[in-house]
């Protein structure tokens, strides 16, 4: 502090911070660029694990046992899908409300300030359809979400199948304590918006929608689902929000660890984690992962339905089944039950996810670097700027007018 008070000391330092100002700058950059290429390495990474107690363990017996309904009602959607040339609003809720659900729908329209890339247009109108189901132990103050975005094609077709048999699950099931939401978006991001304005009552993007008609508890997390085969090999999980928003970590542990327990195959990044952390290609292979999730988080875009729940505090995910060609394949038995699982244990949820960590990167799903790790490097980068900008037009100041002092002496 006394350095900083005395105005001949500041002055001297400022003078040795202009002159090396260059290789003050060169050492910092390059301390900073190392720091970051460190994070991927061990030393700088932890085991990730869970915080919340409620869901510390998975020792639930998962029962999920309708995979060929799933099908079933995957085919038929299909081919409704194809009769009506988009979303069966009239199909999805007589089969919602066959299965005791309560259904609603939202017409919704948005006007683009630019046409979509698809069909060049400025107006997008559609349809969202959605059913609840009650829980039977507590009254309707806490919820759950399960969405499935419906595009064009054959695109998740298979998805909302998975989504329905679920239901008929979860309807014969008597330990929720928490509403349960089954959503069908389309148009993907406008329709997830429009939901989400609607249902928490506010006009951000000035979607044009119907009044929502029925309403749950308060939403604890969200799980969005995309699949398009009625076989995966492995699932990815996309955790990058709207500004680069991340969710609470714990969420993310609990699909790692359900999909270890079911023997599935899961991903981020579209990358399998490897066993071999003390080599080069396992080093390279987990800086690739992070560098991509910093990119994605970078650009600011959500990589799924799940990055909208960030901007209203609801903790979500996306889970994607991928079909590649690794010849292990699951049916939609072992992905029901890891999604059936994930729900029961966020159905023990006493609050909300808050334990865990909200800033994070993740080299593997099954380490993770904080942010206490990674933002030294992004101190010693944003250092660079402060050398180059602060000291300069303050010292020629100084410079010139002790100059002019000197002279008149």
């Amino acid at each position: 502090m006394g350095l900083l008070s005395d105005p001949y000391r500041r002055r001297a330092l400022s003078r040795l911070i202009l002159r090396l100002n260059t290789p003050l700058c060169i050492l910092s950059y390059l301390a900073g660029l190392g720091w970051f290429l460190g994070l991927a390495s061990p030393p700088f990474t932890l085991r990730s694990y869970m915080s919340e107690n409620a869901m510390g363990s998975t020792m639930v017996e998962e029962q999920f046992v309708f995979g060929e309904r799933a099908l079933s009602y995957a085919r038929e959607f299909a081919g409704h899908k194809k009769k009506v040339g988009g979303i069966p609003v009239a199909w999805l809720e007589k089969t919602m409300w066959n299965l005791g659900l309560e259904v609603y729908k939202q017409p919704f329209s948005r006007t683009l300030p630019f046409p979509d890339e698809t069909r060049e247009r400025y107006m997008v109108k559609g349809t969202n359809v959605y059913g609840i189901l009650r829980a039977p132990r507590a009254a309707s103050t806490e919820s759950l979400v399960l969405s499935v975005p419906c595009s064009m094609g054959q695109h998740n077709n298979q998805a909302v199948g998975l989504m329905l048999a679920l239901a008929s699950y979860f309807r014969g099931q008597i330990y929720w304590a928490k509403d349960i939401i089954f959503l069908v978006n389309e148009h993907d991001l406008i329709g997830m918006e429009a939901w989400l304005e609607a249902y928490h009552d506010v006009n951000v993007t000035e979607v044009l929608s119907s009044g929502m008609l029925g309403r749950a508890g308060a939403i604890q997390a969200a799980v969005s689902l995309e699949l398009s085969s009625d076989v995966i090999t492995s699932f990815d999980v996309a955790v990058e929000g709207l500004n680069g928003q991340l969710p609470n970590l714990d969420l993310v542990n609990l699909f790692y660890a359900f999909c270890q327990k079911n023997g599935l195959l899961c991903t981020i990044q579209g990358k399998l984690q490897r066993t071999d952390w003390d080599t080069l290609p396992a080093y390279v292979h987990s800086l690739q992962t992070l560098l991509l999730m910093v990119l994605k988080q970078g650009s600011g875009r959500p990589q799924g339905d799940h990055g909208l729940f960030l901007r209203y505090h609801i903790e979500a995910i996306t889970v994607r089944g991928i079909n590649s060609f690794r010849q292990y394949k699951y049916d939609m038995g072992t992905m029901g039950k890891t999604l059936e699982g994930m729900f029961r244990k966020l159905n023990n949820l006493l609050e909300r996810l808050h334990q865990s960590y909200f800033f994070y990167l993740l080299p593997s799903l099954a380490r993770f670097v904080s942010i206490g790790v990674y933002m030294p490097a992004v101190g010693g980068l944003v250092l660079v700027l402060v050398l180059k900008i602060s000291p300069v037009p303050q010292l020629q100041g100084e410079w010139e007018s002790s100059g002019l002092q000197q002279g008149q002496a």
